[in-house]
């Protein structure tokens, strides 16, 4: 008994369908997306002609600490790092408001004990809201 094979017919891959939905998600995003047009405004400011320098309670407190022990507060280097230097700077530019978050940033490099100060000087004077500043891995690279 001889079996005769029949040929063997490659399958096909209809991508008509697949194409037809592409399509259809492609309209419906055009057409259900929103397109916002900000326009501008030009404006003139008014001049002044005499500027009064007010001094204003900051918002927020930062104190940086560098890598050889300088503190600065609000970006202002303090003369010394003595607690008693901390304190007073941290008294002026607070204004007696202890409310106000404080943020510490130190140098990769600076001492354990400069950040410690710092904290112990903040919590002392009535600073509960102290905050330590830091970098995420991926932010380093």
């Amino acid at each position: 008994m001889k079996l005769s094979l029949r040929p063997r017919t490659q399958p096909e891959v209809n991508l008509t369908s697949l194409i037809d939905v592409v399509l259809l998600l492609l309209i419906f995003f055009m057409v259900s997306t929103s397109f916002v047009k900000q326009s501008q405004i030009a404006i003139r400011l008014p001049a002044v002609e005499s500027a009064v320098v007010v001094e204003e309670i900051p918002d927020q407190i930062d104190i940086m600490i560098t890598q050889t022990g300088t503190y600065l507060v609000n970006g202002r280097e303090l003369i010394n790092s003595q607690p008693a230097t901390i304190r007073n700077a941290l008294q002026k530019v607070s204004g007696g408001n202890h409310s106000l978050p404080l943020t510490i940033s130190a140098d990769a490099n600076a001492r354990h004990q400069d950040v410690v100060t710092a904290m112990d000087v903040a919590g002392r004077l009535g600073f509960v809201q102290i905050n330590i500043a830091t970098l995420n891995e991926a932010d380093t690279e």
